[in-house]
């Protein structure tokens, strides 16, 4: 749970970045968002999960 909030945030920020350096306009970014929305509802949705999921217990893995 804590890792899709960060998630979300992380890239809830990323867009508002895009969208005030004009890279990204109000369209593109809703047009994202629902993107995002409906490949959460499809049968991709589990496995882009475990994807982030061993992506981020990877990256937590990581000595300095």
């Amino acid at each position: 749970m804590a890792i899709s909030i960060s998630a979300v945030v992380l890239l809830g920020v990323l867009v508002f970045v895009f969208v005030r350096k004009n890279g990204l306009n109000a369209v593109h970014a809703i047009v994202c968002s629902l993107f995002g929305f409906f490949l959460a509802s499809t049968s991709m949705a589990p496995n882009i999960n475990r994807f982030v999921g061993g992506v981020a217990d990877m990256v937590g893995k990581i000595q300095f």
